[in-house]
């Protein structure tokens, strides 16, 4: 699928006719609804980004779309979420409450249904597991 079939299918799926015109969304919109809706859900310790995003957010920028891919495709709207779990969550549980997260505050702000959330658990933080123990060693 070229780059312009692309364009034309989220132009078809995001476009909301009213009477004054029309509305269009940028794939990037949708990356950043689906990043703040992800780090609304306890148990995610992070997202995973790319190079670029790490060494945007070292020099201050935050990305609230990092770990968030969008492909539009004939199928509708698919978002692949990479992201980081903590420590002691049970996995399918946040993986579920992620996916109805990230649907329903899409629906709400851009009235668009996700065909596809898949999520993607790329690693597991440790951090608080560290810090208990340290704190007992110090007891």
């Amino acid at each position: 699928m070229t780059a312009e079939n692309e364009n034309n299918l989220l132009q078809m799926s995001s476009i909301e006719q009213n009477q004054l015109g029309k509305v269009e969304i940028a794939p990037e919109v949708i990356e950043v609804i689906a990043g703040i809706a992800a780090s609304e859900v306890d148990g995610i310790a992070q997202m995973r980004g790319n190079f670029a995003s790490g060494v945007a957010e070292r020099l201050g920028k935050k990305n609230h779309g990092k770990g968030i891919k969008v492909e539009l495709g004939d199928e509708g709207i698919v978002l692949d979420v990479y992201c980081t779990v903590k420590f002691g969550t049970a996995i399918p549980e946040v993986a579920q409450k992620l996916q109805d997260n990230i649907r329903q505050t899409l629906l709400n702000m851009t009235a668009l249904e996700a065909d596809e959330v898949n999520i993607h658990v790329v690693g597991i933080q440790f951090e608080s597991v560290k810090a208990e123990e340290e704190d007992k060693d110090q007891n």
